[in-house]
């Protein structure tokens, strides 16, 4: 059996080295600059130096260059996405079709994965993009897993799935933060990750949705983890090509343990579906045992239907 991909972000050198050395096989860096929710910035001599050392490990280093692109963002595009190939990063994460015109334009061979959110919710859509140069899709957080099944049965290109951690409910381009802060007649702070804000809804206000603001503008995130560990064999039967960990707005020591967790359920069904299943409920209690306690661990929409 072909093992799928295990994928984790990393905020800084130190994490990278400690999530590929518990097991990911793939590294997902960038800056946010050109990136949108990236768990930490990157500068060019950074991405050189995780490039090194992720292939001395025998493990890739994906850009996420996914952010929305307005025209005075564009004329430093060219030059990062060269810079980006000079490296030898393994692959480049774009949502907008600026960066797809951009690299063919400069010719570039670094491989193209296509993560537009909530765009990509069905294989026609993905094989488009696959035509114009993508070799890998993400599929939208919000699709239960027959929709992604089928999307891999007819996909022409590798698809991948987040199955861990938190996810994005809402961006928007404004400074809603700083401007709610400048409404109250605070002084507008630095409105980075570490600031923990939340909000909360008036019925059920036990549920805290982490609140971030950076360049890019303005993210609400879920208030619970997905948690898909469980269900891995079904992926894997499936074939789904990478699994994504997203360690956003959580301490590397958290992150390593989860990366090590998945990793040892996907080489016990590598090895046979009978040992998955026979140590899959102990990866789930240790899980629960560095789980946050305001943070419950869900399968999403992996078995619902969400209603847009």
């Amino acid at each position: 059996m072909k093992k799928p991909e295990l994928l984790c972000t990393a905020a800084d050198l130190d994490e990278l080295v400690r999530v590929i050395d518990a097991g990911a096989d793939a590294v997902s860096i960038g800056h946010e600059r050109f990136g949108l929710r990236v768990a930490g910035n990157f500068e060019l001599d950074d991405i050189r130096q995780a490039t090194e050392l992720a292939h001395g490990r025998k493990a890739k280093v994906y850009i996420s260059v996914n952010a929305l692109f307005h025209n005075d963002d564009l004329a430093e595009l060219p030059g990062y996405l060269r810079a980006l190939e000079d490296i030898g990063v393994d692959a480049i994460v774009f949502g907008d079709t600026a960066v797809l015109v951009t690299a063919r334009q400069l010719g570039l061979k670094t491989p193209l994965h296509w993560n537009a959110e909530v765009l990509t919710t069905n294989y026609e859509t993905i094989n488009y993009w696959g035509s114009k140069g993508a070799t890998r899709a993400f599929v939208a957080r919000e699709l239960n897993m027959d929709a992604i099944f089928e999307i891999k049965e007819n996909a022409d290109v590798e698809i991948q799935v987040q199955v861990h951690g938190m996810t994005c409910i809402f961006h928007s381009r404004r400074d809603l933060v700083s401007n709610y802060e400048k409404f109250k007649g605070q002084e507008a702070k630095s409105a980075g990750m570490d600031r923990r804000l939340f909000i909360t809804e008036e019925k059920r206000e036990d549920l805290h949705y982490p609140i971030y603001e950076d360049r890019n503008g303005t993210h609400i995130m879920s208030a619970e983890d997905i948690c898909i560990l469980e269900y891995l064999d079904e992926l894997m039967e499936a074939e789904i090509d990478s699994f994504k960990i997203e360690g956003i707005m959580k301490d590397t020591d958290y992150n390593v343990k989860v990366v090590s967790i998945y990793r040892r359920a996907i080489d016990a069904y590598a090895e046979s579906p009978d040992k998955f299943r026979d140590i899959v409920g102990g990866l789930m209690e240790e899980l629960r045992a560095i789980q946050p306690a305001d943070r419950e661990l869900t399968t999403g929409f992996f078995f619902k239907e969400q209603v847009y």
